[in-house]
């Protein structure tokens, strides 16, 4: 049988839309912008050649066309769900699969997670680490954890931490001939760069530091820089320089020992670690049980 349909995005917009009689709730549900949902809805009326929405100043209205078919529509998208549902089965139903920024899978989450699947013995948890940003709408990820400035539209947002950044380095450099005693002191060592602070926009750098600390005769544009926070980590950790780190992402190996904070003087910043989940859709069990876990522990860390 040869069903031609239109894309099933603008169908799926013009049903959450026509459910809610509005293009921002819509926009919450499936995790898009409104004017996106907008788009696709225009999009399908072009394609059938009728009008969908009587669209007024404040509010919007379906017309004849638009009533006769949201039933069908509603009961489509029902059905597809329970075949999913029911091809997946109930391997489903106990896999989270987590998206989260790599660094923050090395240094926290990996370190962590025993404790979450200790209590929840029932859920598999897959985490898929990389520094894209997650789309709910395509992507089989139940919940996310970014870096950035928390300004994620269309998704529920929770603060885990928020960054301070402030030099760090191997215990080794505080010895030697150049030993680290004060600012000053860096000229003499190498400086190492986390360019992933940068992802979100404009982000701390040595320069910022060092203006902080009004010194202005080492040069900044100089040494190693790396993509992911954890390997710019391990590059102080061997001693390879001195580090301008996140101290959240530091904190298992400055208390080992295996990394130190030489000065007192951090550099705030208004990025963090977010978790982020879509509106409007119905968390799952599991989604929950990690939501409180997490927000437990991060929360446990913070006032320690």
């Amino acid at each position: 049988m040869n069903r031609r349909l239109p894309p099933l995005n603008a169908l799926r917009a013009f049903e959450a839309t026509a459910r809610h009689l509005s293009f921002v709730r819509a926009a919450d549900e499936l995790g898009v912008t409104a004017s996106a949902i907008s788009h696709q809805v225009k999009q399908l009326e072009e394609i059938l050649g009728t009008a969908l929405f009587v669209r007024m100043t404040r509010q919007i209205a379906l017309t004849e066309a638009g009533r006769s078919c949201l039933p069908l529509l509603t009961e489509a998208f029902d059905q597809m769900a329970e075949a999913v549902e029911r091809i997946g089965g109930k391997n489903r139903s106990r896999i989270l699969t987590v998206s989260v920024v790599p660094s923050f899978a090395a240094k926290w989450l990996v370190p962590n997670i025993e404790s979450f699947s200790r209590k929840h013995t029932d859920i598999d948890v897959r985490i898929s680490a990389n520094h894209a940003l997650v789309d709910f709408r395509s992507d089989d990820v139940d919940i996310a954890i970014r870096f950035g400035a928390g300004n994620y539209p269309g998704l529920k947002v929770e603060t885990l931490f928020m960054e301070q950044y402030a030099p760090l380095c191997s215990p080794d450099l505080l010895a030697g001939p150049h030993a680290l005693r004060n600012p000053a002191d860096l000229v003499h060592h190498v400086l190492l760069h986390d360019d992933s602070a940068h992802l979100d926009g404009p982000g701390p750098d040595w320069r910022m530091w060092l203006k902080l600390m009004d010194i202005d005769r080492i040069a900044t544009d100089r040494g190693p820089s790396f993509s992911y926070g954890d390997h710019a980590l391990q590059a102080a950790m061997e001693g390879q320089g001195v580090l301008l780190g996140r101290l959240c992402l530091a904190q298992a190996d400055i208390k080992a020992g295996r990394l130190v904070s030489p000065f007192s003087k951090s550099l705030p910043a208004n990025l963090g670690y977010f978790l982020v989940r879509p509106k409007g859709r119905p968390d799952r069990n599991i989604v929950s049980a990690f939501r409180d876990w997490i927000l437990k522990e991060t929360r446990q860390r913070n006032t320690n």
